[in-house]
């Protein structure tokens, strides 16, 4: 027997049954037609018209009714209440004995039989209730028991007492109400004091549970995938941002440090290129390195940010105008080429300098010694001395200016030299080279008029020479002898105080020979010494012997014994035991210099091969490692915490290098590596480990996001390798056999879209899980708002502050506009044009 049935056979209510059915009823429709704005007060009088009825049935269904009639006559009300009759009908409900009179004339049997009719088919009609009695319910605890299993925190189920039904009942009603939004519909005291309460009143208020908590979890689904999708736009928007403000920063130092590697201005001073070269070392070491780093975390966060957004099913990211990865790699391109010529050119502009001080100093010291020697020689050659001179005077004289000019001829090479070096100055742009064409062409004049006023001498000493003849040989002697040996002193002073440049063992253990060979010519040197003593000391025994005065002047030399052997001191006391000081500090200083070099090499030899060993590994360890990505990812972070580890020992060979250059080192013959080998090969190392950690984080975040197994991904691994010929990691394109032309071109146009002949596993991965993977939509993501709004077309701040977290429902407050529909209230939002602007082209 159904219960449409029932109800007929019991017109006769008991009077609390009826008082219950009628409470309980009332709060049911009212509970529905505050929707509309509105709710009746006696059921069996506000129903009469047939307006309410059919507002009612329009609420509860969501479905329009025939419009009602607007007269006020009883068949225009008779014909209101038809149409909600037949509207139940239609639903498949069978109404027994129900007439639209009967609720016209306000029938209280008739109206409660066809209330409960509709709260049986559009409340009740799913619940099943069998096998629970009654008496279930009368003490509360079963009310209680219901809200705690869903909402835990409204009530604390083990403070109830079953000796309190009222109590417990009236605890159930207030938190129902207060809480769950479902109006009291019931007396405690009805139910404690009524042997057996009424049955459709408790299962009409328990449908309202079912309803309330069913909607609640639907609400709380709608807003769990609103919030899903919100948090995916929002760390997207997050990354956009991050690579927007990197990408400007890194641009923005590009350009400023590019015309500052382009400046080739020189600078004069040794001092000044030596800052310059500091000033660079000081780039490459502190300035350089993070921006290194800077770039590769952009490249990472950009591949992060395609792949969250093709994960998401969200347009890909296109950065603002210059600011591509590919427009950062060209910058960073021409950055490094204008550093390299930079770099060649300052170690070329300090060998220059280099180059120019030497010659410089020694440019002012033959000038100065050749300055020495020419003073007063042409006050001496425009003497008249031999007018008055004797015959011995004359031939002293002549013999004298012989002597002279062997001395000027041995002088002839060092002027060249000057003139020599000068040329190489101005040549080498040398930067104060007019003082030394000045000096220069000083000297070449002075030499000139030299050479005239000594053959002017010559000549004047010749005509007179046939009027004496008387020869002192032994003077003559002395002054050929004393001349020659004391040039040769000049040029061993000379040599001995030679500046010299040295950059390895083997040159300064040339010049030590050198030196030892001159040393070896001392001997031979001192005997000519003391043969000229001899003749000095025979003419002081002629002179002795025949009692001759002599004036103590030899007249064919200004050389006099007393300078020989001052030369002699100086150059046998002071000057060769100095070259043997410098020449031994030199080779101290050679042999630090080696040591450096081969610390350095020692270190270099191992760090290189080192390097060399850990980017073979990286490229071999996406396909070596077995287990999962995870598993995959924990060793490629042991890898990459190892490398870092491994930093120390590149921070101790910068600064072996640093001091290399310090020492002005500019060759290594014990490695092949150099500094710069070993900073690109680390930055390529960190690069590297970099990349392909990336790579797995973003396989990682495929198959989360697709629900990818690991057995799938070994199997896609399995598939990609088996098709990988050309080298690891990549496909070639060349396998159009294994599919048909078109469909090859269609898969090559998802897989390789950039059109560069290969194709990566991430690709293939997209590839086998895009056309089967489930994503979220907007048509879900509306659905979803729609469930929040209770079906309607818009949603009220006040109803996403209820159902979203705080951050959420201020984002999409934030963003939603105005809802603009004719049945909107004030601050109504659009969800419709905001979901739809979550997958497409939007500012959002």
């Amino acid at each position: 027997m159904t219960q449409e049935e029932d109800w007929d056979r019991d017109l006769l209510l008991d009077p609390a049954w009826e008082k219950q059915q009628r409470k309980t009823f009332t709060a049911w429709c009212n509970s529905h037609l505050r929707k509309a704005g509105t709710q009746i007060e006696n059921i069996e009088e506000d129903f009469r018209n047939g307006l309410k009825l059919m507002l009612l049935l329009e609420v509860i269904s969501g479905e329009r009714l025939p419009k009602p009639d607007k007269g006020k006559m009883r068949f225009h009300k008779i014909a209101n209440v038809n149409k909600a009759l037949d509207f139940i009908c239609s639903k498949g409900v069978k109404l027994v004995s129900i007439g639209a009179e009967e609720i016209v004339d306000g029938n209280v049997k008739m109206t409660l039989g066809m209330i409960w009719t509709i709260i049986l088919r559009f409340a009740i009609q799913d619940i099943s209730v069998e096998g629970v009695h009654l008496l279930y319910w009368k003490d509360g605890l079963a009310l209680c028991a219901l809200i705690h299993r869903h909402r835990p925190d409204l009530i604390d189920y083990s403070k109830l007492r079953k000796d309190d039904p009222i109590g417990n009942l009236n605890t159930a009603f207030e938190v129902a109400e207060k809480y769950l939004d479902i109006p009291k519909m019931l007396d405690a005291e009805d139910i404690v004091n009524t042997p057996k309460p009424d049955e459709k009143a408790i299962m009409t208020y328990v449908s309202c549970f079912y309803h309330a908590f069913a909607g609640a979890e639907q609400a709380e689904t709608a807003a769990n995938r609103i919030c899903k999708v919100l948090a995916v736009n929002q760390e997207n928007e997050k990354l956009m941002e991050e690579y927007e403000k990197l990408a400007s920063e890194l641009l923005e130092w590009i350009r400023r440090t590019i015309p500052w590697l382009e400046n080739r201005v020189a600078e004069q001073t040794m001092r000044a290129m030596q800052q310059k070269l500091e000033d660079f070392r000081d780039y490459r070491r502190v300035h350089k390195p993070p921006r290194v780093q800077e770039k590769c975390q952009l490249e990472i966060n950009f591949n992060t940010l395609q792949t969250k957004l093709r994960l998401s099913n969200r347009p890909a990211f296109m950065p603002s105008e210059g600011k591509m990865v590919s427009d950062i790699a060209n910058a960073w391109k021409g950055l490094e080429q204008v550093e390299k010529g930079y770099e060649e050119w300052l170690l070329t502009e300090i060998r220059r300098l280099e180059r120019l001080d030497h010659l410089a100093e020694k440019f002012k010291q033959k000038c100065a010694m050749h300055e020495a020697w020419t003073a007063g020689k042409e006050d001496l050659l425009s003497q008249k001395d031999y007018e008055s001179a004797s015959l011995m005077e004359i031939r002293a004289l002549m013999r004298k200016h012989e002597a002279f000019e062997s001395d000027l001829a041995a002088h002839q090479d060092r002027v060249e030299q000057i003139a020599a070096i000068a040329q190489e100055l101005n040549e080498l742009d040398y930067h104060d080279a007019a003082t030394v064409n000045t000096r220069c062409q000083g000297i070449c004049d002075q030499w000139d008029n030299l050479g005239t006023l000594t053959q002017k001498r010559r000549d004047s000493l010749e005509r007179v020479e046939k009027l004496w003849e008387t020869i002192d040989q032994l003077y003559l002697e002395f002054a050929k002898r004393a001349a020659p040996f004391n040039n040769w002193m000049d040029g061993a002073m000379e040599d001995l105080q030679d500046m010299f440049i040295v950059h390895s063992i083997e040159e300064i253990q040339s010049l030590i020979t050198a030196h030892d060979q001159f040393k070896a010519t001392l001997p031979e040197a001192d005997k000519e010494r003391m043969a000229t003593l001899g003749i000095h000391n025979e003419i002081l025994k002629i002179a002795q012997t025949y009692g001759i005065k002599l004036s103590g002047i030899n007249p064919y030399t200004n050389l006099s014994l007393q300078d020989i052997s001052t030369k002699w001191d100086t150059v046998s006391q002071h000057f060769v035991p100095l070259r043997d000081q410098m020449l031994q500090e030199e080779v101290a200083r050679q042999q630090a210099n080696e040591r450096l070099r081969r610390q350095f090499a020692a270190q270099a030899n191992i760090i290189g091969p080192w390097i060399q060993t850990k980017m073979e590994e990286i490229s071999h360890v996406s396909v070596d490692i077995a287990g999962s990505l995870e598993e995959q990812m924990n060793s490629l972070k042991q890898y990459e915490q190892n490398i870092i580890n491994y930093k120390s020992n590149i921070d101790k060979l910068e600064g072996d290098h640093q001091l290399i250059q310090e020492s002005l080192i500019f060759d290594n013959k014990h490695t092949n590596y150099t500094m710069e080998h070993i900073r690109v090969g680390w930055e390529q190392l960190l690069t590297t480990i970099a990349r392909t950690i990336n790579e797995v984080e973003n396989q990682i975040l495929t198959r989360d996001a697709k629900g990818i197994s690991q057995e799938q991904l070994n199997e896609f691994r399995a598939s990609f390798n088996h098709f990988d010929r050309v080298r690891r990691h990549r496909r070639s394109r060349r396998r159009e056999w294994c599919f048909g032309e078109v469909e090859f071109a269609r898969i090559m146009t998802l897989v390789d879209p950039n059109n560069t002949g290969v194709v990566t596993f991430q690709a293939f991965i997209d590839f086998m899980t895009r056309e089967t993977a489930e994503t979220d939509t907007a048509e879900q993501v509306m659905a979803s708002f729609k469930i929040l709004a209770s079906d309607k077309n818009y949603i009220t701040v006040e109803e996403l502050r209820r159902e979203l977290p705080p951050e959420q429902a201020e984002y999409c407050i934030t963003r939603m506009t105005r809802y603009a529909g004719p049945d909107s209230p004030p601050g109504a939002l659009d969800y419709i044009s905001f979901s739809s602007a979550l997958y497409g082209e939007s500012d959002l």
